[in-house]
């Protein structure tokens, strides 16, 4: 299997490579250039399997520069890690189907993929003799799990940019209480998409790249939607009977996880849709609802790792919409740059209805959506899911399973909950041992230039 980027402008690479080099040389994202099917019948014979016999029977279809028994122990080593048995493991409240996401070291669906991202990057590196510096951006939980993925691993040092007081506090500890010598946190006084321009900005430079041996643990690489398309299909197999469609509903910010079920789908998973769920950061919604992709300015919400306007991984789904075009693509994001909105025709625009449908949910929506699904189950649901499961009850109308991510635990946004259901959240373990931790930190302004000199000044 070998990798191709969007943008058309480098040779194809292999697995490893792929993993390596996190965003394409030419600044594309890379995909691999055939998608592996897989039968009706293949799906059924998956019903008994452990979600890591799963993980590898999905994988392996995509690595062929791994032996199967070390991409199997890479695998078992990475969901050893979750507090559950079953890793993702599903429950019915409702009559709605919730994917808990959130069993992993920091309470995030992120730890699904950044657990194993974390082991096959230490896996390459001591193969290869190398050193590798991430450089990350995030709205809350990639920073966490990604540091949490990777803290105290040889030959890695980590660089975090969080935009600073918009986080979730636990967020934020999570982050900043990891002392670990190689993991370095850095807060920009910014959004969240200026520390996802300064990343690309670093990454595009090839020179600096090269030298640093920059990798990425965003959802720009595809290790890491590979590594989530993994729960969709396990999902699917415990809702769903012998062929029958379910609808998903995702709550969305990068792009990252429902393009995973959109891959699930391309694979063969019977989804009758995908839901993109958004909040009042809601270009997403807009460009499904109304073909407008155009930008605007982040709103900081109840649900800050959705508190994001360009989208990275909306550009893979953009190669499959444009027929694998790569000079289609380079223009459009041409034009994004230079106008701040991407056209598209009627007949993308009717494709893309065919592939989503969306809506976006407000703070109020989100607090009534978390007090009623308590009132009426028991059931916490984080800010983030909240607005997933809101959007399922507007845009489903027929008895479709539906199954919405549960994208992270409750307690990570305590306060959006006691201000929901007036009720303090039970604080998990993982949580309460971060009280009083010492942290470490360094905050900047939003500049290239800055977070460059200090990776510099760090590594060396």
């Amino acid at each position: 299997m070998r990798y191709l980027s969007t943008r058309g402008g480098i040779a194809p690479v292999r697995f490893k490579d792929a993993v390596m080099m996190g965003l394409a040389d030419d600044g594309g994202l890379l995909l691999p250039e055939s998608i592996p099917a897989f039968s009706a019948a293949e799906l059924e014979s998956w019903r008994t399997l452990t979600y890591p016999q799963l993980a590898f029977k999905i994988i392996s279809r995509f690595v062929d520069d791994i032996p199967a028994t070390d991409l199997q122990a890479l695998i078992d080593r990475s969901y050893a890690t979750f507090s559950h048995p079953e890793v993702t493991p599903v429950v019915q409240k409702d009559g709605v189907y919730i994917l808990e996401l959130f069993h992993g070291v920091t309470l995030a669906f992120k730890d699904v993929a950044l657990q194993f991202l974390g082991n096959l990057f230490e896996y390459i590196l001591h193969e290869r003799h190398e050193r590798l510096t991430i450089v990350g951006a995030t709205s809350g939980d990639t920073g966490s799990a990604a540091i949490h993925g990777v803290r105290g691993k040889a030959g890695i040092s980590i660089f975090i940019l969080h935009p600073h007081g918009k986080t979730s506090p636990v967020q934020a500890l999570q982050m900043t209480s990891v002392l670990d010598e190689n993991v370095h946190n850095i807060a920009v006084d910014g959004t969240f998409d200026d520390c996802q321009d300064i990343v690309k900005g670093l990454m595009g430079d090839l020179e600096f790249k090269q030298k640093y041996s920059l990798g990425a643990v965003n959802s720009i690489n595809w290790a890491r939607v590979l590594a989530q398309v993994v729960y969709y299909i396990y999902a699917w197999l415990r809702v769903a009977e012998q062929g029958r469609k379910v609808v998903f509903s995702v709550p969305t910010g990068n792009f990252g996880d429902i393009f995973a079920g959109y891959m699930a789908q391309q694979m063969g998973l019977p989804v009758e849709k995908l839901l993109l769920a958004t909040n009042e950061n809601n270009i997403l919604t807009r460009f499904i609802n109304q073909g407008d992709y155009s930008v605007g300015t982040v709103v900081q919400t109840l649900s800050p790792s959705m508190d994001i306007q360009v989208a990275s991984n909306f550009e893979r789904y953009l190669f499959y919409l444009f027929k694998q075009d790569a000079a289609r693509v380079s223009a459009a994001f041409a034009q994004l740059k230079a106008e701040g909105k991407i056209s598209f025709s009627q007949q993308e625009l009717q494709q893309v209805r065919q592939d989503f449908r969306s809506a976006s949910v407000d703070r109020q929506a989100t607090l009534e959506t978390i007090r009623q699904f308590k009132h009426d189950t028991g059931y916490l649901l984080d800010p983030h899911t909240a607005v997933g499961v809101r959007a399922a009850q507007e845009l489903v109308t027929d008895d479709t399973p539906v199954v919405c991510l549960a994208t992270a635990h409750p307690a990570k946004f305590g306060e959006a909950v006691v201000e929901a259901t007036g009720d303090a959240v039970p604080v998990p373990p993982a949580i309460a041992q971060l009280e009083g931790l010492p942290t470490r930190c360094v905050r900047m302004q939003a500049d290239a230039g800055q977070v460059r000199a200090f990776i510099i000044l760090t590594v060396g």
